[in-house]
């Protein structure tokens, strides 16, 4: 059990970085999906490694929470 709650503050740590390096200075819109000029632009190079990154660090998150759960259900 301890090594879940290890895993998942690890990860949880990784994801809150990783979102925050995310459209750094973008406005509202950039939330949204749209850019400075209006219009939507593809991820190149690093932005994309890291929206991936963040995709599968939330699914590891998703799945250790369930995990833990489980596990503390189980007594």
């Amino acid at each position: 059990m301890k090594y879940i709650t290890i895993a998942q503050m690890a990860v949880s740590v990784f994801l809150i970085i990783s979102i925050l390096l995310q459209n750094r200075g973008s406005s509202l819109g950039g939330a949204f999906g749209a850019d400075q000029f209006g219009s939507y632009y593809t991820k190149r190079g690093f932005e994309k490694f890291l929206l991936y990154f963040t995709v599968i660090l939330s699914f590891f998150f998703i799945a250790l929470a369930l995990v833990s759960v489980y596990v503390n259900s189980r007594g």
